[in-house]
């Protein structure tokens, strides 16, 4: 995922032209308002016809959704923004060579670039952002967006329950088009396995196996060092807690720990969940019960799960198991079984007459975009339709890891009520659904 900016607080939208000056001496460009560069033809939309996006994160997932949407004939990136000034400079390199080379001298005036995502929001001519920060700025930065009149496509997951039941309510007031960026519901093997336990073929569902890498094997060291030039570390924190700099908590490694992440239970379950969540027809609510165990480094910055045991139990009766170690999932039915090991891994099941059963017109068909998550977004934009993982289902999604979480911290079996998104009867529990923002930054 994801590199960093963030968003929020109390500062105007209007640059004054003395934080232009600051920048200009800083060595980043100021944020110019700019016209799609004026290429048409078979293979490229008129500018008047392209989506023109910021992109808020371009480090190692924020680069890859960015080149995604670069080769998308009407998507213009316009605007990229990180608090790393060198993954800053990278990001406009590659945009301008790729547009440069399109233009053949033309029209093409270059990329702008910011360390302050909002700014970013304060343009007019920027229809969409793609965010793919940590975790900590995602509802933040995707809130602050839609208010902007923004449509968002934000990497995956939530921070919170909470923090997640806002995002989604916001999307639905402000009528945005929002994506939860993840590539599963346009793989085939993903879809299909969803069609074919909804659809019957291994009779009535009974259990779910859900396999997620588990977390690294050494603590992280939380030596404080100085923080690098350039590097906008204020930003990179934005709405957690204050802590000092170090490089074991930034960039890859915000994943590790609890104040930006919820570890890999949270980053990989937000793929093979959703799945799961998917095939049990439950993508709109969630399981009813939860129980686990964890493993913690007793000491050291990287505070997440490195190891992790789940058992939920939903309303029809289903149970998922959710273990760390590997990647893998797996439906059990009253008449055999489908799932697969490895990511995208090939189609498995107790019979040949599963994996070659047809799903006809008449039945469930599953919403998908084969062309991946970055053409429904630009589809749905267009359209003003849901995209195939929007903010709803997402939060649905990150909050069966939340709560997975909340039980192995508590260490006890928790009641959930899917509709109220509250535990039955556990104060404490229902406490640790959401977490304050650091002065001066809110929802």
């Amino acid at each position: 995922m994801n590199d960093n900016a963030g968003g929020g607080g109390g500062k105007s939208a209007a640059l004054t032209r003395r934080t232009l000056l600051k920048r200009a001496a800083a060595g980043l460009a100021a944020p110019v308002v700019i016209t799609s560069f004026s290429l048409g033809g078979a293979d490229r939309p008129a500018p008047s016809n392209r989506i023109n996006i910021g992109f808020i994160g371009v480090g190692g997932e924020g680069t890859k959704n960015l080149r995604c949407f670069m080769d998308q004939p009407d998507a213009q990136a316009v605007v990229v923004c990180d608090v790393d000034p060198q993954r800053l400079a990278q990001a406009r390199k590659l945009v301008e060579q790729k547009y440069a080379a399109a233009a053949r001298g033309g029209a093409y005036k270059g990329c702008d670039v910011t360390q302050d995502f909002r700014d970013i929001l304060a343009r007019r001519d920027v229809d969409a952002v793609m965010i793919s920060t940590p975790d900590h700025w995602h509802v933040p930065a995707s809130v602050m967006a839609i208010r902007a009149g923004k449509d968002v496509i934000c990497e995956k997951p939530t921070l919170t329950v909470r923090e997640g039941r806002f995002l989604a309510d916001t999307v639905r007031r402000y009528k945005a088009v929002f994506q939860t960026s993840t590539e599963d519901r346009s793989l085939t093997v993903y879809h299909r396995m969803a069609e074919l336990v909804r659809n019957g073929r291994i009779g009535k569902l009974e259990r779910i196996f859900v396999k997620l890498p588990g977390g690294p094997g050494q603590p992280g060291l939380a030596t404080p060092e100085p923080v690098p030039q350039g590097f906008d570390y204020e930003m990179w924190l934005g709405p957690a807690p204050w802590a000092p700099y170090c490089p074991a908590r930034t960039h890859y490694n915000f994943r590790w720990i609890t104040d930006y992440s919820g570890g890999n239970l949270t980053d990989w379950g937000a793929h093979l969940i959703d799945t799961a969540q998917w095939a049990n027809d439950t993508e709109r609510t969630g399981p009813v019960e939860v129980e686990g165990t964890g493993k913690r480094h007793p000491d050291g910055l990287w505070d997440t799960c490195y190891e992790f045991h789940l058992r939920y139990k939903y309303a029809g009766g289903v149970e998922m198991i959710v273990d760390s170690g590997s990647v893998a999932l797996r439906f059990e039915g009253s008449d055999g079984w489908v799932g697969n090991d490895g990511w995208i891994g090939r189609l498995q099941a107790s019979s040949q007459k599963i994996l070659t059963s047809q799903i006809a017109s008449d039945e469930i068909r599953l919403f998908t975009c084969p062309a991946g998550e970055h053409r429904n977004f630009l589809d749905c934009v267009k359209t003003r339709s849901d995209p195939y993982f929007p903010a709803e289902i997402g939060h649905r999604c990150c909050s069966v890891m939340h709560i997975g979480n909340i039980a192995i911290s508590l260490g006890r079996k928790l009641k959930w009520d899917p509709q109220a998104e509250q535990f039955i009867g556990d104060d404490q529990a229902n406490r640790m659904l959401g977490r304050a923002m650091r002065s001066p930054w809110q929802l």
